[in-house]
C-alpha cells in the first residue's frame, strides 16, 4: 500500500495563508468574522441567563415593575444582539466569497501560465482538480474555513463564559462532563471517519452518475442517443450506478446510526449525574430553583461547547488539508524560466534562426524516443514542411521549436543562443500559430479574433478574416464582427462548422502577427476545394514570416521551400516537392499512395 504523503503545512500555516490572503484585499473578513462570534457568543449567554434571571424576580416577590423591566431588556437585549448577528453573518459572505474568488483567480493564472509540460504530468492535473474542487462552492474549504474558525472562536467564548458559571459548582463535576463529552467525541469521530475514509468511493460513484446524466441532456450526444435508440440502455447504466450509491448508503447509514446511540447513553450518563448533583445541592444547602435552573443549563451547555470546540479542530484540521493542496499547486515548480528569465530583444521582427542541435526527446515514462538526434536549422523567412506518418514525431518537433517542451538531450537555439535562458513568455510572443488542438471561448467573433476584449481594431480583424477566406460567413451572421459564437452562454450565439472553426484559428494567428507562423494541420477539416483555396493564399499569409507548416496532405507542401519526411523520430528526407519526388523513398511512395486515391475518386482524406 502506497503510503500518504505528508502535508508540507500544518494547521496555523494555512490559517496564516487564508489571513493573508484576505488581508490583501478583503480586511474586514477578518474583522467580521471575529465580531460575529463575540455576538453569537453573547447571545447563547444572554439566553442562558434570561429563565434563571426571571425566575430570581418571582422567587424573591420582585416588583411586577421591576420583573417587566427584567423581561423587556433582555428582550431587548436579544433583539439587538440577534439583528446584529445576521448583519455580521450577512456582510461576512462578502468578504468570504471575494478571498475564494481571489484564490480561484490566481489558480486561474496558474493554469494558462504555467509551463507546458506540467499539463502533461498527472500530479500537476490531479492537484489542479483537487485544488479547483476546494474553491467550487461556498461550503469548500476555501470559503467555509472562515465559518469554521468563526464557530471555533465562538465555541472558545462561550466555554469561558459557561466555565465562569459553573465555577461555584465541586470541580468534578466539570471534569464529569469534560470526560463524557470528550469520550463520546472520541467515539463518534470514530464512526463518522468512515464516510470520509470511503469519500472518493462515494465520489466515483456521484462522478458516475453526473457524467451519465450530463451525456444524456447534451445536444451532440442525442444525436447518437436517437439513432441507435439508446435511451433505455443510457438509463440502464445510470441505474446500475444508483443501485451501487444507494448499496453504499445503506452501509454507511447502518454505520452511523451508532453514533445516535452512543450520544444517548452518554448523555443520559451526563445529565443524570449533573441533575444527581444539583439536586442533592438543593436539599441539602438550600440552592433556589433559579440557581438550579441557571447550573444544570450551564451543564448541558457547556457540552456542546467542549464538542463544538472538538468538531471544529476536526473540521479544520481537513479544510487544511485542502488549502494545503491549493498552495501545492500554486507553488508548483515550474521547469521553465519566466520573468526571472532573460528579456529577449526588444525588436521582435528581427530574424529569427531557430536551430536542433542534436535534440532528443523522451515523453515521461514512455520507453522510447519520440524524436532522436536531430539536427535542423530553420533560417529566417523559410516556408518548411514538416511531413510524415501518424506517430512520426511531426507536432513533438514543432512543440520544441516553439518552446512548449525542452528537449530530454540536445538544445533548441534562437539566434545562436539556448532558449532555455530567456523568459518563456517573451519568446512565444515570436509565434502565431494554429494547432490541432484549440480554444474557441463563446465571445464575439471579433474577440475570438484579437483575444481581447477591449483595443480592437476591427479594419485589422476584417483584413485577417478576408486572408482566412471568412469575409462571406462573416458578413451573413446577425451582428458581424460582434456576433457571439457558441450557445451555451448567449441564446442569440452561432455555431461554426469545423472547417470555419479552423478558418477563425487562422485569422486569430494572423492578427497576432508574429514573426514566425505555426501551421499544425491547418485544413484538416476542410474540403480539399477549400484546401485548395487556403494555398492559394498561402504566399501572402507568410510574407516576411518564417513559417512551420504540418500537413498529412502531401499535396500541400508543394508550396514551401523545404520539406522534411520525419520517420521513427528522425528526418530521413530533405528538400523540396520535386526533389523527394524524385527521390523515390518514403515522401515519393506515401505521395503516390494519396494522389491515387485522389485520381479514383476514393477518400479525399486518406492518409
Amino acid at each position: 500500500m502506497e503510503e500518504k504523503k505528508k502535508s508540507p503545512y500544518n494547521l496555523w500555516q494555512n490559517t496564516g495563508f487564508m489571513l493573508t490572503q484576505a488581508w490583501g484585499k478583503y480586511p474586514s473578513v477578518i474583522f467580521l468574522c471575529i465580531a460575529l462570534a463575540m455576538v453569537t457568543a453573547a447571545q447563547t449567554v444572554t439566553e442562558l441567563l434570561i429563565a434563571p434571571m426571571v425566575l430570581q424576580k418571582v422567587e424573591t416577590a420582585a416588583p411586577l415593575e421591576e420583573l417587566l423591566l427584567t423581561i423587556a431588556g433582555f428582550s431587548l437585549l436579544l433583539l439587538v444582539l440577534s439583528g446584529l448577528k445576521q448583519y455580521l453573518d450577512t456582510n461576512t459572505l462578502f468578504g468570504r466569497v471575494g478571498v475564494r474568488t481571489a484564490i480561484l483567480r490566481q489558480l486561474g493564472m496558474k493554469i494558462a501560465q504555467t509551463s507546458y509540460p506540467n499539463l502533461m504530468d498527472a500530479k500537476f492535473k490531479n492537484l489542479e482538480d483537487k485544488a479547483v474542487g476546494a474553491c467550487s462552492s461556498n461550503q469548500e474549504a476555501a470559503e467555509y474555513i472562515w465559518t469554521t474558525w468563526t464557530v471555533i472562536l465562538t465555541n472558545i467564548l462561550g466555554f469561558i463564559a459557561y466555565l465562569a458559571v459553573l465555577s461555584g459548582l465541586h470541580p468534578l463535576l466539570l471534569c464529569v462532563i469534560i470526560v463524557t463529552t470528550a469520550a463520546g467525541y472520541l467515539v463518534n469521530k470514530r464512526i463518522n471517519e468512515w464516510g470520509y475514509r470511503h469519500r472518493e468511493e462515494e465520489a466515483e460513484y456521484i462522478k458516475e452518475m453526473q457524467y451519465i446524466r450530463e451525456k444524456a441532456t447534451q445536444r451532440y450526444p442525442a444525436k447518437d442517443i436517437r439513432i441507435f435508440g439508446l435511451a433505455d440502455w443510457v438509463n440502464d447504466v445510470w441505474y446500475k450506478s444508483l443501485r451501487l450509491y444507494r448499496t453504499f448508503l445503506r452501509k454507511r447509514e447502518s454505520i452511523y446510526i451508532w453514533t445516535n446511540v452512543v450520544d444517548l447513553l452518554l448523555s443520559l450518563l451526563r445529565n443524570g449525574i449533573a441533575y444527581a448533583y444539583l439536586l442533592w445541592l438543593t436539599l441539602t444547602s438550600g440552592m433556589s430553583a433559579s440557581e438550579f435552573l441557571l447550573y444544570f443549563t450551564a451543564a448541558s451547555g457547556f457540552t456542546q461547547w467542549v464538542t463544538g470546540i472538538l468538531e471544529m479542530f476536526t473540521q479544520l484540521h481537513k479544510q487544511s488539508l485542502d488549502i494545503s493542496i491549493i498552495r501545492e499547486f500554486l507553488e508548483y515548480p515550474e521547469p521553465f524560466r519566466f520573468e526571472e528569465g532573460e528579456p529577449l530583444p526588444q525588436d521582435l521582427r528581427i530574424p529569427c534562426e531557430i536551430r536542433l542541435e542534436d535534440v532528443s526527446f523522451r515523453y515521461p515514462k514512455a520507453e522510447a524516443d519520440t524524436l532522436s538526434h536531430i539536427n535542423l536549422t530553420i533560417h529566417p523567412g523559410e516556408k518548411l514542411a514538416i511531413v510524415g506518418l501518424n506517430g512520426a514525431g511531426k507536432t513533438t518537433l514543432v512543440r520544441l521549436a516553439c518552446g512548449f517542451l525542452d528537449p530530454t538531450e540536445g538544445r533548441v537555439l534562437l539566434n545562436g543562443e539556448d532558449i532555455r535562458r530567456y523568459n518563456r513568455r517573451e519568446y512565444y510572443k515570436l509565434f502565431s500559430a494554429v494547432f490541432q488542438e484549440f480554444s474557441v471561448l463563446e465571445v464575439s467573433v471579433a474577440e475570438n479574433v484579437a483575444q481581447r476584449v477591449e483595443g480592437i481594431d476591427e479594419e485589422r480583424v476584417r483584413r485577417c478574416l478576408e486572408q482566412a477566406g471568412l469575409t462571406e460567413k462573416v458578413e451573413s451572421l446577425p451582428k458581424g464582427l460582434q456576433t457571439p459564437i457558441g450557445r451555451q452562454v448567449f441564446e442569440d450565439g452561432v455555431e461554426l462548422s469545423g472547417g470555419q472553426t479552423q478558418r477563425l484559428m487562422l485569422a486569430r494567428a494572423l492578427y497576432k502577427d508574429g514573426p514566425i507562423l505555426v501551421l499544425d494541420e491547418p485544413t484538416a477539416a476542410l474540403d480539399p476545394i477549400a484546401e485548395s483555396d487556403i494555398y492559394q493564399k498561402y504566399n501572402g499569409m507568410t510574407q516576411g514570416k518564417t513559417s512551420l507548416f504540418i500537413s498529412h496532405r502531401l499535396a500541400s507542401t508543394r508550396f514551401c521551400d523545404r520539406i522534411l519526411f520525419l520517420e521513427n523520430g528522425q528526418i530521413t528526407e530533405e528538400g523540396t516537392h520535386d526533389q523527394l519526388l524524385a527521390q523515390g523513398g518514403g515522401y515519393a511512395k506515401l505521395f503516390e499512395v494519396q494522389s491515387r486515391y485522389y485520381k479514383e475518386g476514393g477518400e479525399q482524406d486518406g492518409e
